[in-house]
Order: C-alpha cells, then sequence, then structure tokens
C-alpha cells in the first residue's frame, strides 16, 4: 500500500520532465475599489527541475530546485515581489505586448471608472515600465517595474538536444507543457467565497538567449547573461557569446477558467444592461428591457483585454462585447489586432480598444494524451532569459467590488517536456519515473 501511494505521489509531480513549481501567498484588492494601501504576507516562490534543464536567478549558478524570491539574483536587476508596507497586487489588464525598446510588458491600469447606466465607463493608462532605469543610470538595460503586479528575471539551461540554433525559430525549439498540477487557489487565511482567485494572470516573456556553451562562471559571460535584451547582437564570429533576441509577445495562462463563484455573477447582473448606443454615458445607450447575457459559475467566458490607453472620447464600458452586453464597437479578435500591427490594415491598430484574448487556460492545460496542447517553446542547448509576470486582470468578469475581501491567493504552477503523464496510460505496468524530489 505505502508503495503504491508512493508510485502515485511519483506520477502527480510530471516527471521526466522539466518541472517548475511557484507559490505565492500575497493579498489583493479588486479594479472598481479605490482603496490606496494593501498590505501583503509572506509569500514563498519555489521551483524545482528533474535533469536536463536547470534553474538560475543570477545567471551563474544553476541548479534543479530553488527559492526565487531568496536565491541570490544578479546585481542590479529590476525585480518585483511587492514585500514591502502598503503594496500588493493591483488590477491591470495587458494582452501580453512586449515595449522592445525597454523590454517590458504593456499593462493598462485603471485611469477612471465612473458608474453608467449599464455597468462603468472605462478610462485606462499605461503604466511606466519603460522610461526609469535601475539606479538611474542611462546605461542599465533594465528598466524599473510600475506598481501592482509581481516580476521577475528566472533563467533556464537547456541540455536537451546537441545543437544550438542561434536564429530566432519556433520550429528549432522544443514543445513545453503546463504541469497539470498548476493551481491558482485562496490561501489558507484567505477567504474563499469572494473569487478573487479567478481572475489572477501569469505572463511568461522570453527576452533573449545564447548557446549553453557559453561557461558562465566567467563574470563577463555572466553579465552577457543576465543584460539579454529583446536586441540580437552583432557578433556572429563566436556563437556562445552570440545573443538571440526573442522579445515574443507574453503567453499567458488563466488559471480557473470556468470557475466563478455566484457573487461575481450576481454582480454583473445587477450592473450591466444591453448597450445599443456609442455614448457610454448616456442612458439612451442601455435597454433596460434587454438584460445582457445570461452567465453561469461554470462556464468559461472571453476577457476584452486592453490593448492600449483609453480617453474620455473612447465610450468604453467594462462589459462591452459580444460575450456580455453586446456592444461590438469597442472590441477585437486578437488575429484583427496582429494583422494591424502588421501594417496590413493601416492605422487600425491604433483605434482598437478591447481585444478578445485566447489565454492558455486550465481547460487547455488538463486535455490529455495526443491531444494536450504545448504552453511555449525552448530552444535545446540553450540558455534563456525569461521575464515572468503575475497580475489581477481587471477585465476578467471575476474581477468585482466585493473579490477584494478573498485577501490572500496561492499560485502554484510548472513546466515539463513530456506530452504524456503515466496515469495517460492505464494499463502501464513498467517502473516508475524518477524524480529528483524523491
Amino acid at each position: 500500500m505505502k508503495r503504491r501511494k508512493k508510485n502515485q505521489k511519483v506520477r502527480n509531480l510530471i516527471t521526466l520532465c522539466a518541472l517548475c513549481a511557484i507559490l505565492l501567498s500575497v493579498s489583493t484588492y479588486a479594479w472598481f475599489i479605490g482603496m490606496k494601501t494593501v498590505n501583503v504576507t509572506e509569500f514563498d516562490i519555489n521551483i524545482a527541475t528533474t535533469e536536463g534543464l536547470f534553474l538560475s536567478m543570477d545567471g551563474k549558478d544553476w541548479v534543479y530546485t530553488l527559492d526565487a524570491k531568496t536565491a541570490h539574483a544578479y546585481d542590479g536587476n529590476a525585480n518585483q515581489w511587492l514585500d514591502q508596507p502598503k503594496q500588493g497586487l493591483i488590477p491591470m489588464s495587458s494582452i501580453g505586448e512586449m515595449d522592445a525598446t525597454s523590454s517590458r510588458m504593456k499593462l493598462y491600469e485603471k485611469g477612471s471608472l465612473t458608474a453608467v447606466t449599464g455597468g462603468y465607463r472605462l478610462l485606462s493608462s499605461q503604466v511606466d515600465n519603460h522610461t526609469k532605469q535601475v539606479g538611474g543610470s542611462t546605461s542599465s538595460k533594465e528598466y524599473v517595474e510600475g506598481d501592482g503586479y509581481i516580476a521577475f528575471d528566472l533563467f533556464v539551461k537547456n541540455l536537451s538536444g546537441n545543437p544550438y540554433y542561434p536564429e530566432n525559430n519556433v520550429l528549432n525549439e522544443e514543445a513545453i507543457y503546463l504541469n497539470t498540477n498548476s493551481a491558482v487557489t485562496v490561501a489558507l487565511d484567505g477567504e474563499g467565497k469572494a473569487g478573487i482567485e479567478n481572475s489572477v494572470r501569469v505572463g511568461f516573456v522570453q527576452l533573449g538567449r545564447v548557446s549553453a556553451a557559453l561557461d558562465t562562471d566567467v563574470p563577463e559571460n555572466q553579465k552577457l547573461v543576465t543584460s539579454m535584451t529583446c536586441a540580437s547582437s552583432a557578433d556572429d564570429a563566436d556563437e556562445p557569446k552570440h545573443v538571440t533576441g526573442i522579445c515574443r509577445d507574453a503567453q499567458i495562462w488563466e488559471p480557473n477558467d470556468t470557475k466563478h463563484v455566484q457573487n461575481a455573477i450576481n454582480w454583473y447582473n445587477e450592473s450591466c444592461l444591453e448597450r445599443t448606443g456609442s455614448d457610454v454615458n448616456s442612458s439612451a445607450s442601455y435597454t433596460d428591457a434587454t438584460p445582457c447575457k445570461t452567465l453561469n459559475t461554470t462556464t468559461a467566458y472571453p476577457t476584452y483585454a486592453i490593448s492600449r490607453t483609453i480617453g474620455v472620447d473612447d465610450n468604453v464600458n467594462i462589459y462591452d462585447g459580444t460575450a456580455y452586453n453586446k456592444y461590438t464597437a469597442n472590441t477585437n479578435t486578437l488575429a484583427e489586432y496582429n494583422a494591424a500591427a502588421e501594417g496590413t490594415q493601416p492605422g487600425q491598430k491604433g483605434a482598437m480598444k478591447l481585444i478578445e484574448f485566447p489565454y492558455f487556460t486550465d481547460t487547455m492545460k488538463n486535455v490529455a494524451g495526443k491531444d494536450r496542447p504545448q504552453f511555449m517553446t525552448l530552444a535545446p542547448n540553450s540558455i534563456t532569459k525569461l521575464r515572468v509576470y503575475v497580475w489581477i486582470e481587471g477585465q476578467d468578469i471575476d474581477n468585482y467590488d466585493f473579490a477584494s475581501l478573498g485577501k490572500k491567493i496561492t499560485i502554484n504552477f510548472g513546466f515539463t517536456k513530456e506530452r504524456y503523464n503515466q496515469s495517460d496510460f492505464p494499463d502501464y505496468d513498467g517502473p516508475d519515473v524518477p524524480t529528483t524530489n524523491e
């Protein structure tokens, strides 16, 4: 019996793969509440891997397991843990788009939120994480992050495979899957009925990479790794020192996509009315006799995330979109947004406001067997600089006024390079998969 329990535990760890687990417990408050201060509790960030994948916070010391918050980070980093008094997670919104100059993800925060007949008029401003360099030095390549979200650099050395491909081409890279144990829940000392855990987002940005053959024990090489940005180096003669700028838009995970508390649904039902007119402030733009679309607590609903600064003349309601108040003038798909960015629709990108964003969801994470979708890709034989963002998505339908009463959340996520788990093969009777956690 003990052996059987141990086997099951090993299976749950998703081994023979790269496994990363991150735990956080932080205080939060909701998009609509005008609170100025919020306390943060202690939280841990623990990361573990199996053979073939090594982790580092300083670009020099490579290990299988580390505590990201306490591990030694490189000098001049811009990591942000929100562990000071009067700090906490403040609702933001993002489609994961990158600012290539600052190597930072673009986020937007509430500029103003005014109650209107059928919801709330939204104004937003871009978070300033792209103008001030660390230490006030113009020579620093690290830009200071804004307030209200977690951000940190994580270096991953992937020794899988033999060749290293300097070119930035996903076809040369390996599939990475989100661990099925990944979850976001209310912390033990939080409040479980508020639903704040259902509006968390975690974004992963690949900034750049070099060959894993680079000896990072050499200070010059370590600095090369830690200072990687979205830009590629011009030194093609020395492959290990050639930096490949990646700078892809973030892959964003939406946990609990099919979970909603009834309190959030009730708030939506009370606030939202079908919108028919362009003036967001006019009562004539809403139909009292026609409520917004019906929601339930077990169905996934889209998030219309903010793609740019939104002003008074934009006439945006937080409930705009086919899935809610049925008003479509302010919403677009990500495909339409990307097409505009590529220049096929000149000037249209700047006019787009809310984007129906296709997150990587828990539903996708839990798909078993051959249909399991990949989460992202990493180059073999490489050292990749990742920047990880954790925020509360203000445009999520679960982010209502009372969600902040949940107070504290716990986040646990990980990666694997294996598509299949032992549980995908119920008749498997071979040896257990080894793990460094045994």
